[in-house]
């Protein structure tokens, strides 16, 4: 016997074995008295040593496995059909996305007893169980699935029944407790546990990792300025009539998407899968290049007496001054002559290098995968870039646009924008677009356009709030159409404080409003002023009195929205 054993076990196990029987044969080799009643006793009592060792070892296991096995550890060998997914939560910690269990039921036809009672009682207790389907595989030859996605209590109905041949899997799933808030945001993720859009597929491979250690991935994302957002959003966008809108908050020293909103809920998310011509908020840009090249300064005074010709193509102001204008005036009045100029004496190869500088010759560098494509200009002559300098010929995406805008706001440097708590890793303190005085420059004019300018709707009691507003037409069946218009509002706030104050981007776009004027100056730049009031108190941004306004008293002059196409 102990060489039988001896061969099939390793070494360990041979000696554990050998002592055994040693002990089993020691009273034969003693010849002890009575030795058939002492054996059987000692068989008895190794019998009973191994067993409870066996299962005191198994009871240490469990006890190690429930006590210190990692939190939320889905998806291990413990449960192979479980998501590998964490938690989604907000910048503060509020659930975004979750995991929970739910069931397949499943049904062996082979060991139900009456196959029409198990169907009639199913379906009463769980009409929503398609009838097709129940009948089908109950009067089957084989076991197959029924439904997916059970609750813990449509189980419990249906097991309830005490029906035989009937089954339950569980599956976890992924879950959205807020519906449809931040859902371009918070994007999904399919059943077997990868992301399908959204930050469930920029993010997926952390995601899964972040789950298999037990922990949370935060999203740069507040749900209370994300809140704001979608309620103004959807208010303004629905009293004007527009047939989408967009709306995105960033914190311009980080790139840190806060919120971002597209209006209403479909297919795609706009703020990064639609591109647009945004008319006259280029024309920030546009100042800003000449302004940080040395080509323009506050000082400087451009003609807009008469219209402005390249070859036979005759550029006007919407409404002409019909006079030489400050570079002040030429942006609260919104010029398209004086951006024109502007940018035709600058030239082609130093207007492409602030637009790449800008970010509007690529993709937005954000995490989403659905970032669109810009349309780019095709050449760069001086008709082109006049075009271009009030929002014409280039189509990019909102958030484009409010990673510029926060270019401009953060004392000139370009940082991508961010769905991850914190910002891009490794981003630094991002690429040099213009100066930090150039920054300051065009924040001066921002403010200056809110109070005095085609921004003034979007004032916000003691926020200092700076902006510019935009409009253009659409391009439909090879003409621009007037009926079809986009109307933008890019803000920053607060525009006052030396660089490095805490600054913040909004920007509202409408795209189609169905009332008039359809400018940006009236419809979006109302919910820019709504939005900033409302998110101020979560963001730390303190109230107060603005030396610009104060300054001028009731001497403020009022512009109407007057940027134009500009044809």
């Amino acid at each position: 016997m102990g060489s039988t054993v001896g061969q099939s076990l390793s070494p360990w196990l041979r000696l554990v074995a050998s002592g055994i029987w040693w002990i089993e044969h020691a009273f034969e080799r003693a010849r002890a008295d009575g030795r058939p009643e002492e054996d059987t006793r000692v068989r008895i009592f190794l019998i009973t040593c191994v067993f409870s060792l066996v299962f005191a070892g198994l009871a240490i296991g469990a006890a190690h496995a429930a006590l210190f096995a990692k939190r939320g550890g889905l998806g291990s060998i413990d449960n192979p059909n479980a998501l590998t997914r964490a938690d989604l939560v907000d910048r503060n910690g509020a659930l975004l996305a979750s995991n929970i269990t739910h069931y397949g039921l499943y049904i062996d036809p082979a060991e139900v007893w009456d196959r029409q009672l198990a169907y009639e009682q199913i379906h009463r207790a769980m009409p929503a169980i398609p009838a097709s389907r129940l009948r089908k595989v109950l009067f089957g030859e084989r076991r197959l699935i029924v439904q997916t996605g059970l609750t813990p209590r449509e189980r419990a109905t249906i097991h309830a029944l005490a029906l035989g041949g009937v089954s339950f899997e569980p599956e976890d799933r992924r879950v959205y407790p807020l519906n449809n808030s931040a859902t371009y945001v918070v994007g999904s993720a399919d059943t077997g546990g990868q992301g399908t859009a959204g930050a469930e597929l920029a993010f997926n491979d952390e995601i899964r990792a972040a789950g298999a250690r037990g922990d949370e991935f935060p999203l740069s994302i507040d749900l209370r300025v994300q809140g704001v957002l979608e309620n103004e959003l959807a208010a303004a966008a629905i009293a004007n009539g527009s047939k989408g809108a967009v709306g995105i908050v960033t914190d311009t020293r980080t790139g840190e998407v806060l919120g971002m909103a597209s209006w209403p809920l479909g297919t795609m998310n706009r703020a990064v899968g639609s591109v647009y011509e945004m008319g006259s908020v280029f024309k920030t840009f546009t100042i800003a290049a000449a302004v940080d090249a040395g080509r323009a300064d506050m000082n400087s005074m451009i003609d807009a007496s008469s219209a402005y010709m390249i070859g036979t193509r005759r550029i006007t102001d919407f409404h002409a001054t019909n006079r030489v204008l400050s570079l002040e005036e030429v942006y609260l009045h919104s010029s398209n002559i004086g951006s024109s100029r502007l940018a035709v004496g600058m030239g082609g190869t130093m207007m492409r290098d602030y637009m790449t500088r800008f970010g509007f010759l690529e993709p937005a560098p954000i995490e989403l995968r659905e970032s669109a494509r810009p349309i780019r200009p095709r050449d760069w002559s001086d008709s082109t870039l006049a075009s271009m300098s009030f929002g014409y010929g280039i189509s990019i995406t909102p958030a484009q646009m409010s990673a510029a805008m926060g270019a401009l706001a953060n004392g000139g440097r370009y940082l991508p924008l961010s769905l991850r708590k914190g910002g891009a890793p490794n981003r630094g303190e991002g690429r040099r677009v213009v100066s930090e005085q150039t920054s300051l420059t065009m924040l001066e004019l921002m403010r200056r356009n809110v109070v005095a300018g085609s921004g003034n709707f979007a004032e916000a009691p003691g926020l200092r709030v700076g902006g510019k507003t935009g409009s253009a037409n659409k391009l439909v069946n090879g003409r621009y159409d007037p009926s079809h218009a986009v109307g933008t509002f890019a803000a920053i706030f607060p525009s006052d404080g030396p660089v490095g104050t805490h600054r913040y981007s909004i920007l509202v776009l409408m795209d189609e409003p169905q009332t008039y004027p359809k400018t940006g100056g009236f419809v979006a730049a109302p919910a820019v002023g709504r939005i900033a009031d409302r998110i101020a108190g979560f963001l730390g941004v303190q109230r107060r009195a603005d030396p610009y306004r104060t300054a001028l008293g009731d001497k403020i002059p009022r512009f109407q929205d007057v940027e134009g196409d500009g044809r």
